[in-house]
């Protein structure tokens, strides 16, 4: 019976910068759980596996905060360091050799596997086999070339390929392994690779299989990506999310301050499209609330310092995994919505832009100075930030969508009290390297009341101001980077603890 486990996490994750700039590539988060704990949870509950070996580098000590002894989810980590995170996988491993005496599951840490079938794994395990590799048959042939390549006689994997040139059949080698300690041994006899300049695992397992014929295949099922890129890891948070966007609830937020003439519309308009409609009434004057409500709104009345205090009030309270924000005016309209909720499958992040012309309406306050003091702004914030490669047109556009799991990492950048709040809940993004995508809106003529921050040039001005003073602030205060390489590496909550 095998009881023990090795995950190795050590490596730099340079391909994956800016994702990895202050974060060890297994802890970077798909659907909101880190990689690392999703294989923890595949020993865990299909293997049966409590006592795990973990090599730590980069960034190491964040792998012990997050995790410490284990005892959270239910099993026991033991945490080796290395320090040489550049020597590569196989030589890292070679730290794991004392603790290790006896056969062994290996996962690699920044691997992720959905719905796949590793309770069978050790089903494959008997006294002959030295070693076991997973194979998953793939049409993404393309694939092969980034992990390793295998060729199967008789029941055994007569060869490997580390990152092929040729591909020569349709098995795609994976990151989850069973070992014996003759693994070691093999490392140990196993030549520079002058490939990498480094000794290979896939090489050794090569001089395993070629030797004693004692490698087998384990074949997985379900869905594998191997993150070794961004790309890699946007397309395995897309696929990931949209498998359970269905079964996700979403909550319209809507901060108002009387806004009786259009509340009442705005709610007809998304109600029936969403789970939650909930108007922040932020001291209303007028009938605000009640004409909410009996829109069929929840309506919460609190006293608010402003237009971005009631908006945090409403995010830290809505009931849905997904987050929207809309004015209370009726200058945006449901029609958008489902282009945004797109969208947001492959995106942290979707934010509006009023700044296509085609999609004003005549008479929406989108005129000229306003327009273009948007994009100039936005195009700033580009420049600013431009490692991240962010797109901007818009930074005062407050129709946006985001995952509740996006909004609990950036909460503690979010300071602005008034309108910077739109922009600020941007440049957070950016900060804590998630990813924000920017869509066409259609902008239309408010329903009664004029704007609190752009009726004229005099608060145009203004909020342009405040704006500007929250960008350059989060850019070149000392106080925000720090604080967003903090909570980067932050466990996410549970979403009932922000409400």
């Amino acid at each position: 019976m095998i009881t023990q486990a090795l995950i190795p996490a050590a490596g730099r994750g340079i391909r994956a910068y800016p994702k990895t700039q202050y974060l060890p590539k297994p802890l970077l988060e798909i659907d909101g759980k880190t990689l690392l704990q999703r294989n923890i949870e595949i020993l865990r509950d299909q293997l049966g596996i409590h006592d795990i070996t973990v090599i730590i580098g980069y960034e190491g000590e964040q792998i012990i905060s997050r995790f410490g002894s284990g005892a959270s989810l239910g099993v026991s980590l033991r945490y080796l360091k290395c320090d040489e995170p550049d020597i590569g996988l196989a030589r890292g491993m070679l730290l794991a050799e004392e603790v290790l005496q006896q056969p062994f599951v290996t996962i690699l840490g920044d691997e992720l596997y959905h719905h796949a079938n590793h309770q069978q794994l050790l089903k494959q395990f008997d006294a002959t086999t030295k070693a076991i590799c997973s194979v998953l048959p793939t049409k993404d042939l393309h694939q092969i070339k980034k992990n390793y390549a295998l060729k199967i006689h008789d029941g055994s994997i007569a060869s490997l390929i580390e990152k092929p040139q040729t591909i020569e059949n349709n098995l795609l080698g994976c990151g989850t392994f069973v070992f014996t300690p003759e693994i070691f041994t093999a490392i140990k006899n196993t030549p520079v690779s002058p490939r990498s300049g480094r000794i290979e695992l896939i090489d050794a397992i090569n001089s395993l299989a070629q030797k004693d014929k004692a490698v087998r295949p384990f074949y997985l099922d379900g869905k594998y990506f191997n993150i070794n890129t961004v790309d890699d890891y946007n397309y395995a948070q897309y696929k990931i999310r949209a498998e359970r966007f269905a079964n996700c609830k979403v909550s319209v937020v809507i901060p108002a301050y009387n806004e009786e003439a259009s509340i009442g519309f705005v709610v007809e308009d998304f109600k029936d499209l969403v789970d939650e409609v909930l108007v922040v009434n932020n001291s209303s004057r007028d009938n605000t609330a009640q004409v909410a409500a009996a829109a069929g709104a929840r309506v919460e009345t609190a006293k608010l310092i402003g237009y971005g205090d009631t908006i945090r009030y409403g995010l830290d309270r809505a009931i849905g995994d997904i987050l929207v924000v809309v004015e209370a005016d009726h200058s945006f309209k449901s029609r958008d919505l489902t282009k945004m909720l797109e969208y947001l499958k492959d995106a942290d992040m979707v934010i509006g832009t009023r700044t296509t012309r085609e999609l004003v309406e005549q008479g929406a306050n989108m005129r000229g100075p306003v327009r273009w003091g948007n994009v100039l702004v936005a195009k700033g914030v580009e420049a600013l930030w431009w490692g991240h490669q962010p797109r901007f047109t818009d930074v005062g556009c407050t129709y946006r969508a985001l995952w509740r799991e996006t909004y609990q990492v950036i909460r503690p950048l979010l300071h602005g009290v008034g309108p910077e709040l739109a922009p600020e809940m941007m440049v957070a993004i950016l900060q804590v390297n998630k990813r924000i995508i920017e869509v066409p809106v259609s902008y239309h003529e408010r329903i009664g009341g004029e704007s609190k921050h752009s009726a004229n040039y005099f608060k145009i001005s203004q909020t342009a101001l405040r704006m500007l003073r929250t960008i350059l602030r989060h850019r070149f205060s000392r106080t925000y980077p720090k604080l967003a390489r903090q909570v980067i590496g932050q466990p996410i909550l549970p979403s009932n603890t922000a409400r």
